[in-house]
């Protein structure tokens, strides 16, 4: 059986724009998932997240022709368009929103409980995480999803935000450092609780 070459994202793209119904299915299948986790992970809120997909891909199918492969992979450029959502949906709740003490607006999902200790204990520090990451301010949160949580290189996150790759360094250091400090009770707790070795 001779096997199907996988087309690049030049080909996909030009049968995009001729209205090809399945090379739009390709590239979502492809790239929606990533998409989705980046809008989750900056917003903490699987609801926003999908918003936030739907609209990137729609952008997409309204105006393929923004796209330039000239100017980077098809990947960054639905990263940066998610991005960009993204920051409009944070700056529209930070002008909206009374946000509560601790930073976080009310709108995350309810967490699951699992019933075995080590379960809950490992949902509750991931949680904990979770929470972090979402009070950084957006610079920093967006750094982290990017090349943290989405690993992708310096490069390709410098691509999405548009600044050079020394400017993603810099910021993801001073996320991560934000990021330990933030995490720095838990990681006591945790050291007290551990069993001690006589």
């Amino acid at each position: 059986m001779k096997r199907e070459l996988d087309p690049g994202d030049g080909d996909l793209l030009r049968g995009l724009r001729d209205g090809d119904e399945e090379c739009f299915l390709r590239i979502y299948r492809l790239h929606q998932g990533a998409v989705f986790r980046f809008a989750l992970h900056m917003m903490g809120n699987r609801s926003a997240a999908e918003d936030t997909t739907q609209e990137v891909f729609m952008e997409l199918i309204r105006n393929p022709a923004r796209y330039d492969p000239a100017r980077g992979s098809l990947r960054s450029f639905l990263f940066g368009v998610g991005r960009n959502c993204v920051m409009r949906m944070i700056e529209r709740e930070q002008r909206w929103s009374d946000l509560d003490d601790d930073g976080f607006n009310g709108s995350r999902e309810p967490r699951v409980a699992a019933d075995p200790a080590g379960d809950m204990e490992r949902s509750d520090r991931m949680e904990r995480v979770r929470k972090a990451v979402l009070t950084l301010p957006p610079v920093y949160r967006e750094a982290v999803a990017l090349c943290d949580l989405n690993e992708m290189s310096y490069a390709e996150a410098a691509e999405v935000l548009g600044c050079a790759v020394g400017t993603v360094r810099s910021r993801l250091h001073r996320a991560r450092s934000l990021l330990a400090e933030k995490l720095r009770p838990l990681r006591e707790c945790n050291s007290r609780s551990a069993p001690r070795e006589d």
